[in-house]
C-alpha cells in the first residue's frame, strides 16, 4: 500500500481521539534542532473548547486485537486496515513540519501483538525524531492500555504530553462495552506517569538536574453518550482523576455511531451541546471553586442543555444575588454568570483605586446579557431576585439560541487538512 493511501486511512481513523491539545508545555529543550520553540515560539489554532488543530494526528496502525464495541477499529470491524512503519511516521512528521503544515505530532495506535510491543513502536518514533533528527517540536503520545511501567517512563522522556484514555465514565461501562480493558490497569498507568512526574519535580527542588519528563503533563478522554451514565457520574469521575493523578485535562468526546454497531450501543449521537456543557462544568470545577453537588444532584443528575451550568446554578440560588462588584470577594465574583477569570482579576485590580460603574463592566467585555440580573455597580442595581421561574424564563430564550450556535461550531480536534497538491510536494 502506498504511503499516501496509508495517510488517508490512518489520519481519518485518528479523528475520534479528542485528547490532543498541545497547550501547557513550558519545557526549554536544547535550542539547537528542528522545530525548537525557543525564541519565537509556536502558534497553535484551537477550537472553541480549546482543542489544538495544528498537529499531525495519525494512528500508527488501525489494526487492533481488542473488540471494544464503540470503536470503529475493533477487531470485528470490516474497515480497511493499514499500518505505518516507524520510519514512515518519522518522515511524514519531518516533511510536514518543514513545509509549515504542522507544528507537532499526535500519535496513537490500535494494539498489535500486545500492549508492550505497540508502545515500543510508538516510542521508537519519538526517540528517532528527538535523537536522530534533532526534532524539538511538540510530541503527544497516546499510551497503550496495559503497557509496562518501564515503557511509560521511557515514553515520557521523549513526549511533551502523554494521554491514558479512561475510555468510558465508569468501570461498569467499560466492563459492558470493552471487557478486555480494565479500569484498574488504566488507572495504574496514570499513577505511574504521575509518580514519575512527582519524582522529577522533587529532584528539581533538591537542586538536581533530572531529565525532562512529560512537561505538558497527562490527559485522558471519556466517550459520552455510549452508555446511559448521567453527567453527575461523569463529573465525579473527572474530579477523582484530577485529584488522584493531577491530570491537565479530561476530554469529553460525544459518541459517534459506527457501521455495524453492537445492539448495546445507541443508534445516534448525543446532542453535541451536551459535550459542550460538560466542558463548561469541568471548567467550573477546576477554576471556579464549584463542587459537583452544586452543578448536578441526585434529583437532577444531568446538565441542562438549553442553559449553561453557571447560569443554571445562579437561577437556582437567587438568595446569593445580586452581588456588588465593588465589595464582593473573589469567590463571590466568580459565581456571577458572564464573568470569567480574567474579568474578575481585572475587577479586583481596578477597585483598588476607584469604584466600578456599569460602563466599566461593559468596557471589560463581560457577557452582560448573563450578568445583568446578578450584578450591582455604583450606578446599577437590578433589584432583588425573588422569582426563579421568571428569571429563568427571561434568560433561557437568548441562552438557548447561543447554545445551539455553540454546539454547531464545536468540532472534534481535526487532523491536518492535506490537499492533493500538498501531497505531491511530499511524494
Amino acid at each position: 500500500m502506498e504511503i499516501k493511501q496509508k495517510l488517508f486511512i490512518l489520519a481519518d481513523a485518528a479523528k475520534y481521539d479528542a485528547s490532543c491539545s498541545s497547550s501547557g508545555s513550558k519545557a526549554k529543550r536544547d535550542s539547537k534542532g528542528l522545530g525548537s520553540t525557543e525564541g519565537n515560539g509556536i502558534c497553535h489554532s484551537y477550537t472553541p473548547d480549546g482543542r489544538c488543530v495544528s498537529l499531525l494526528k495519525i494512528l500508527l496502525t488501525n489494526h487492533c486485537i481488542y473488540d471494544c464495541r464503540y470503536c470503529v477499529n475493533r477487531i470485528s470491524s470490516d474497515v480497511q486496515r493499514a499500518r505505518f512503519t516507524v520510519e514512515e511516521v518519522v518522515n511524514l512528521t519531518l516533511n510536514f513540519y518543514r513545509r509549515n503544515y504542522i507544528e507537532g505530532l499526535f500519535l496513537s495506535s490500535g494494539i498489535i501483538g500486545n500492549s508492550d510491543y505497540t508502545m515500543e513502536q510508538m516510542i521508537q518514533v519519538a526517540k528517532s525524531l528527538r535523537d536522530e533528527h534533532g526534532f524539538k517540536g511538540y510530541i503527544h503520545l497516546k499510551t497503550i492500555p496495559g503497557a509496562s511501567d518501564e515503557l511509560l517512563t521511557q515514553a515520557g522522556l521523549y513526549a511533551d504530553r502523554l494521554s491514558v484514555n479512561i475510555e468510558l465514565p465508569t468501570a461498569a461501562d467499560l466492563e459492558k462495552l470493552a471487557p478486555e480493558k480494565k479500569r484498574l490497569a488504566l488507572e495504574r498507568n496514570m499513577a505511574e506517569v504521575n509518580n514519575k512526574s512527582l519524582e522529577i519535580l522533587n529532584d528539581k527542588k533538591k537542586g538536581l538536574k533530572p531529565p525532562i519528563f512529560t512537561p505538558a503533563g497527562q490527559t485522558t478522554q471519556m466517550i459520552i453518550g455510549a452508555t446511559p451514565t448521567p453527567d453527575k457520574d461523569i463529573l465525579n469521575t473527572s474530579v477523582n482523576l484530577y485529584e488522584k493523578y493531577r491530570l491537565r485535562r479530561v476530554y469529553y468526546s460525544a459518541f459517534s455511531p459506527i457501521p455495524h454497531a453492537d445492539s448495546r450501543l445507541p443508534g445516534q449521537s448525543p446532542p453535541l451541546i451536551r459535550e459542550h456543557r460538560l466542558y463548561q462544568a469541568d471548567w467550573m470545577l477546576r477554576f471556579y471553586e464549584y463542587s459537583v453537588s452544586e452543578i448536578v444532584s441526585e434529583a437532577h443528575p444531568n446538565l441542562e442543555l438549553d442553559i449553561d451550568p453557571k447560569t443554571a446554578w445562579a437561577i437556582r440560588n437567587p438568595a446569593y444575588f445580586p452581588v456588588d462588584v465593588n465589595r464582593a470577594s473573589r469567590q463571590q465574583l466568580l459565581r456571577i454568570p458572564g464573568l470569567g477569570l480574567k474579568s474578575v482579576d481585572k475587577i479586583l485590580r481596578i477597585r483598588r483605586y476607584r469604584q466600578l460603574k456599569l460602563q466599566d463592566l461593559l468596557t471589560l467585555r463581560i457577557i452582560w446579557k448573563r450578568a445583568q440580573a446578578f450584578t450591582i455597580t455604583v450606578d446599577y442595581h437590578p433589584g432583588q431576585l425573588t422569582d426563579s421561574a421568571k428569571l429563568a424564563a427571561r434568560l433561557r430564550p437568548s441562552l438557548a439560541n447561543e447554545a445551539t450556535a455553540t454546539a454547531t461550531s464545536d468540532t472534534e480536534c481535526k487532523t491536518v487538512a492535506v490537499k492533493p497538491t500538498q501531497l505531491q510536494l511530499l511524494f
